[in-house]
């Protein structure tokens, strides 16, 4: 699955509220050595370097694009193009960042332990990932999949990886760290241009596994049939703007 970080950056503010509230929580304040996996264009990577001014940081991404991005954006950084769930490096870190990255990865009974044990000594884990495959927004995308002359071609699409409870976390990772903080947040995002606006929000994320795999004239109807579908789940106002509920799960282990 390819990214895009123009498309992901159009709507960067918002996308940074829970970054900083992310990075606000960790509770070390001595950071010599910082990673940022799943760095996507270097946002989140600035907003660490900016909470550990004098840590060295390292970013990684999956994406050769996003990485092109983060390094224009931050070209005193070390990025590189890796996969988080074969990721070698073997730290060392203080602190290990993953904003929004870890629910695009399976199997978190192994990630999760792998990335702990990375962490120097009261090192910290700091995790924040979408909690909002059950919302309208996500529904309609599995539901205008399977209804349409691209079924077929989307049935892997709307096979999603298995998001874990925030009880999971805390059974499955309370006995590996020294605390464990998890907590959930929905944020209320107004955006202007009603059911189009949220259209473009996901099609910089949770709409490409959908939207890929169809030719230029599947994708123009399929995100028309999905754009109908969210204008009667999220209710324009009469300035044009539309609230999205965004749902977010954060995880803070220190060890």
């Amino acid at each position: 699955m390819s990214w895009s970080s123009e498309q992901y950056s159009k709507f960067e503010n918002e996308r940074n509220r829970p970054i900083r509230d992310l990075l606000f929580n960790i509770p070390i304040t001595q950071v010599n050595t910082a990673a940022d996996i799943g760095c996507g264009p270097g946002n989140s990577t600035e907003l660490l370097r900016d909470r550990f001014p004098h840590a060295q940081i390292m970013g990684m991404d999956s994406s050769e694009n996003m990485i092109e991005a983060a390094r224009k954006r931050m070209p005193d950084v070390h990025f590189a193009v890796d996969d988080i769930s074969t990721w070698r490096d073997p730290g060392p870190y203080d602190v290990i960042l993953a904003n929004a990255a870890l629910q695009w990865v399976s199997d978190h009974k192994t990630l999760f332990p792998a990335l702990i044990s990375k962490l120097a000594k009261g090192g910290c884990l700091a995790v924040q990932m979408p909690d909002n495959f059950e919302e309208p927004a996500h529904r309609l995308m599995r539901e205008t999949a399977e209804n349409g002359p691209w079924a077929a071609k989307l049935n892997q699409a709307s096979k999603r990886i298995k998001r874990e409870t925030a009880e999971w976390y805390y059974r499955n990772l309370r006995d590996k760290v020294a605390t464990l903080d998890i907590w959930r947040t929905v944020y209320h995002h107004p955006l202007h241009g009603g059911a189009a606006a949220i259209v473009e929000w996901f099609k910089g994320t949770g709409l490409r596994p959908f939207i890929e795999p169809l030719d230029d004239a599947e994708r123009k109807a399929f995100l028309a049939q999905y754009e109908e579908g969210i204008a009667k789940a999220y209710p324009q106002y009469p300035d044009g703007s539309v609230l999205l509920p965004f749902p977010r799960l954060f995880i803070v282990a220190t060890v």
